[in-house]
């Protein structure tokens, strides 16, 4: 399991845009990207890989990388986790419900890809907001994606749930565009006190390389 580190507030770059945009001027804000997965899609059908494992291992990996998407509150102590494991939904065909389930995250994609699968063959079928994993652990953050179509905007409302920093993200349906690439939306809410537009930059530098490089980590 990844470890809690602590934050000094005293010497945290951060701290005034913290406090700023959780004391006067609470701010989330949701940013929607392209992500070419034309090279990602070939090279995991090559491999006999799933695409959706694949898509939850990249996007852990890239915030492993980054520091202000990891931030949380731990017994009432700001810090950070060490990574963050997906927690994301499962589609029931049968009364078109989905359950949430997760997957810890594992830095090996060949073993999170297994786990992920071992997870959904014991859990996928279960029904309820919960899958009958349970809860997920407390370094999860929410990751999902709507297959059905795409989207040119995606904004998620979390109602102002307090002392919650790590990102939520959502995908959508591929398109093809008319030079042969195949594009996927991508959606991230975060909160403004621990994630500004840089960050977001590196973000998703850090995810297009991955998967433009997938022989990197497969």
């Amino acid at each position: 399991m990844c470890n809690f580190q602590p934050i000094d507030i005293q010497t945290w770059p951060m701290a005034q845009t913290f406090h700023y945009y959780t004391q006067m001027a609470p701010t989330s804000y949701t940013v929607n990207v392209n992500m070419d997965v034309t090279i990602l899609r070939k090279e995991l059908k090559a491999y006999g890989y799933k695409f959706f494992p694949a898509y939850l291992y990249l996007v852990s990996r890239a915030i492993a990388k980054q520091q202000e998407l990891r931030i949380a509150v731990k017994d009432g102590i700001l810090g950070y986790w060490d990574c963050l494991t997906p927690a994301y939904p499962q589609f029931h065909e049968d009364d078109k419900t989905t359950s949430l389930l997760w997957t810890e995250y594992n830095d090996d994609f060949k073993e999170f890809h297994k786990q992920y699968l071992a997870d959904k063959k014991l859990h996928g079928q279960s029904h309820g907001i919960l899958s009958s994993k349970g809860l997920p652990l407390p370094n999860a953050y929410i990751i999902s994606c709507i297959p059905w179509f795409t989207f040119n905007s995606f904004s998620l409302h979390n109602h102002g749930i307090k002392d919650y920093y790590v990102p939520s993200i959502e995908a959508g349906g591929f398109t093809e565009t008319n030079t042969g690439k195949i594009i996927m939306p991508l959606s991230i809410t975060v909160h403004h006190a621990t994630t500004d537009g840089y960050h977001l930059k590196v973000f998703f530098e850090e995810l297009q390389r991955t998967m433009d490089c997938p022989r990197e980590w497969l």
